[in-house]
């Protein structure tokens, strides 16, 4: 997939003019929004942080051998023998220096959403997209017929959130054409294309079971969201 940072204006443009277009002939309200991210995702790397330590204080259980030997290489191998303080304290020590590391390690977000599993992210993408549809288009139309198309870029991952109305006359699967046309385009590096592209697949949909009526008025922001 190509790397798409922002959106031009040419973009904006081309994704505002669809909406409206799209609008003109059904009574449903459309909303663009595109983001970054969903989510840091610090849990993440605290996960892994802390799967590394353990993973070193299981591997200084099962063979501490090959600990004893390598602090006393550290004593130019004269042999020493550890009271039970001091190794407590060592492990103490090194068990910080490792936990502070990967911690270091993970706050870098490329790695940090590298390691996050698929299932995580389509959830927060989920999850993120019913935050701003709630906020920003349910319940907002006379009709219940606000739609939100909805991209992350980070996680790669569209939603298509609908109103009440459009939930009870077209199924989920029905969306499937708008997300496979957006999907292309992103992955092209046409995030407004893609955008497009969904407008006028869900533009077509909603005419089919909302078709416009003369006291409809626009009702939501045509305009592409970019956060």
């Amino acid at each position: 997939m190509t790397k798409v940072n922002q959106l031009s204006e040419a973009d904006h443009k081309l994704v505002t003019a669809a909406v409206r277009e799209a609008e003109k002939t059904t009574d449903g309200e459309i909303v663009t929004i595109i983001t970054g991210l969903s989510d840091k995702y610090h849990d993440a790397g605290l996960h892994w942080a802390v799967g590394i330590l353990f993973l070193f204080l299981s591997s200084l259980a099962i063979v501490p051998g090959f600990y004893q030997n390598l602090l006393s290489s550290w004593f130019s191998g004269w042999g020493h023998d550890f009271t039970a303080p001091e190794l407590m304290s060592i492990v103490f020590i090194i068990s910080v220096i490792v936990f502070l590391a990967m911690r270091f390690l993970f706050a870098w977000m490329p790695l940090r959403l590298a390691v996050t599993p698929k299932s995580t992210k389509q959830r927060r993408v989920r999850k993120r997209a019913i935050d701003y549809f709630k906020v920003g288009a349910e319940h907002r139309t006379v009709g219940l017929t606000g739609i939100l198309i909805y991209v992350s870029l980070g996680e790669h991952r569209a939603e298509i959130v609908a109103d009440e109305a459009i939930v009870n006359k077209v199924a989920p699967e029905v969306w499937g054409e708008a997300m496979v046309a957006l999907i292309d385009e992103i992955r092209a590096g046409r995030p407004g294309e893609g955008m497009a592209a969904a407008v006028r697949h869900v533009g077509a949909v909603l005419q089919e079971h909302f078709p416009k009526s003369h006291e409809n008025p626009n009702e939501l922001p045509d305009r592409l969201i970019e956060l």
